[in-house]
């Protein structure tokens, strides 16, 4: 580990667990413990735990809270809710981007309302500082406040089809904290004293029903004292639905697999359109502008034909190196684009013309997926879905489908009382 990188506070544990570790956004992280097609397939079909405490958290409290929120990131907060837009409102939370005049991604971030005029927005390892200063610079308000929390949140991702009966066990209230939660919604607060939603123990927390996996879980923000006893006691709750703690690479390998791009990789210091998260974008109802205007909105609606970033899959789980040195090519072996993203899916498979996940309900009987290759790719033409297309790094030159969707039958948006019903 370099000198320079930070440590979570459940860093020792990692390390006695004999994980191995890797330098992530300037922490020292798990990348896996046991295997990472171990965790990757635990939270398909039972659960997986990971420590996210290198994420950063910052909180937007004041009169101008919601303005600057407008001004300076791509969801419109007053229409983005469901599919009647529905406003923001506390409890709920949004996932969009932080842009800068250019167009460009500074960082991806999910905000979430906690009171009337108070938000807490988490961006990724190490762009607390520069989230916060982007807000600052655009603050108009003296009795508007920006707090950066780098590194004074504790946070921690329960994952997979058993989650919500690990929490139930753990939680005071349960029946109480679960009713009406759905998909992207949060109980409970940052600030501790605040905080309704409390564990057997006492613990407070902020808990929300999301995470980066596309399957059904939670994030859970706790006091970084709190964490380790949070952690531990999770892990004993989920020991009779065989969680695992999970890494990095698995947590990428997921993602990947529920078409969530990671920031600065998969989306970055280019124009932020053409890509299969354009949904954060404010479109009017005919998709010829935006319905606010908002930082390196003007940029992007004057851009013409720009490249597409569209998701792959492959024919088996071999895969290819991702880089500015890795090659697309057409279906006429012409150059037209780089490889963003290139990870395999393990719980996944072709059947008779058709991908299935492991956790499909109708999968074939004994459907044992052997893993699909899958991710993004920036390109400069216009495809389609079912284009084929290949892969080629300086190893190996691989064939793969332009598709809208990957892993099949994701669980993250299904009723919490259907989950708990189903996994019983």
């Amino acid at each position: 580990m370099s000198e320079d990188n930070k440590q979570t506070p459940l860093h020792s544990w990692h390390v006695q667990q004999g994980a191995n570790m890797a330098p992530f956004g300037g922490y020292d992280m798990p990348v896996w413990y046991s295997s990472a097609k171990n965790e990757h397939l635990a939270v398909l079909t039972q659960a997986g735990l990971f420590d996210t405490s290198h994420m950063a958290t910052v909180l937007v409290q004041g009169p101008d809270a919601e303005n600057l929120l407008q001004q300076t990131f791509s969801r419109d907060l007053s229409a983005c809710l469901g599919k009647s837009q529905k406003p923001l409102h506390p409890g709920r939370m949004v996932y969009g981007v932080f842009l800068n005049p250019h167009g460009h991604v500074l960082d991806d971030a999910i905000i979430t309302q906690l009171e009337d005029q108070f938000y807490m927005v988490v961006v990724n390892a190490g762009m607390g500082s520069t989230i916060a200063g982007h807000l600052q610079g655009h603050l108009r308000d003296s009795q508007t406040r920006i707090t950066d929390l780098t590194d004074q949140v504790g946070k921690i991702d329960l994952q997979g089809p058993k989650a919500g009966l690990i929490m139930a066990a753990l939680l005071q209230k349960p029946d109480t904290v679960f009713e009406h939660m759905p998909y992207f919604s949060s109980k409970g607060h940052i600030q501790a004293e605040k905080s309704d939603v409390f564990l057997r123990d006492g613990t407070p927390l902020l808990l929300s029903r999301s995470g980066y996996t596309g399957e059904f879980g939670f994030e859970i923000f706790v006091r970084n004292q709190d964490l380790p006893s949070v952690w531990n006691q999770i892990l004993d709750a989920g020991q009779k639905h065989k969680i695992l703690p999970c890494g990095l690479a698995a947590r990428d390998s997921l993602r990947a697999g529920a078409v969530l791009p990671l920031s600065h990789q998969d989306i970055g210091d280019w124009p932020f359109i053409n890509t299969p998260w354009d949904f954060v974008l404010p479109w009017n109802a005919d998709r010829t502008g935006f319905s606010k205007d908002f930082t390196g909105a003007k940029a992007l609606h004057e851009l013409d034909s720009p490249p597409q970033t569209v998701a792959f899959i492959g024919r088996d789980l071999r895969k290819v190196s991702a880089g500015p040195d890795s090659q697309v090519l057409s279906s006429a072996d012409e150059p037209i684009g780089h490889i963003l993203t290139c990870v395999t899916d393990v719980g996944l498979g072709w059947h008779q013309g058709r991908v299935y996940s492991i956790s499909s309900p109708d999968a074939p009987k004994d459907f044992q997926p052997k893993g699909l290759s899958c991710g993004f790719i920036r390109v400069a033409p216009s495809l389609q879905p079912k284009d084929v297309i290949r892969l080629k790094d300086k190893r190996r030159t691989l064939e793969g489908t332009v598709v809208q969707d990957i892993r099949p039958d994701r669980t993250a948006r299904k009723p919490l009382a259907e989950m708990l019903e189903n996994e019983r």
